[in-house]
């Protein structure tokens, strides 16, 4: 993305330049899923909605909440947590619902326990990833300021994974 010019007329007020988009890509949002930590790209995350109703789907992975129908679009609702591993954590007023939708006729929702904020990635350090290879999704390992460990988390890589594909039982 290089500079945007804008009319003269406007002072200048439209431009952008590298650094801001630079500064805008390293934008995550901060969640909770099971007992960890998460990072997301804001640019992966299309919307945060409270915890819709859910029509179920029987016969499905215990991952796989159900179907919730946002503004007449269908979104298929996973929790997070228990896909990638976690045991299964009771939702509360705190929990919600990431929206994404990559293209390609994808659509999908990601319950989490409670969003801890928006960040920049620069407030973080880089982590040593364990030597195991990483879970899809998972690009990176990162801690804060109080020692705390966070995973750099794609949900574009997550929902195309094949494993996440294959909801039935």
């Amino acid at each position: 993305m290089g500079i945007k010019e804008s009319d003269p007329a406007s002072n200048g007020q439209e431009r952008s330049t590298d650094t801001q988009a630079s500064a805008s890509a390293s934008a995550v949002i901060g969640v909770t899923a099971g007992e960890e930590r998460y990072l997301i790209p804001m640019t992966e995350v299309s919307e945060v909605i409270v915890m819709p109703k859910l029509a179920d789907v029987p016969l499905t992975q215990p991952w796989f909440l159900g179907l919730a129908n946002v503004r007449g679009n269908l979104y298929g609702i996973t929790d997070l947590g228990v896909y990638l591993g976690h045991k299964p954590v009771p939702f509360n007023l705190k929990s919600r619902v990431l929206l994404i939708s990559p293209g390609d006729k994808l659509c999908g929702g990601f319950a989490v326990h409670s969003m801890l904020g928006i960040r920049k990635l620069s407030e973080f350090t880089p982590g040593k990833s364990p030597r195991k290879k990483l879970p899809a999704g998972i690009q990176a390992h990162y801690q804060d300021a109080e020692g705390r460990i966070w995973k750099v988390l794609s949900l574009y890589t997550l929902i195309r994974d094949d494993k996440f594909l294959q909801i039935a039982r």
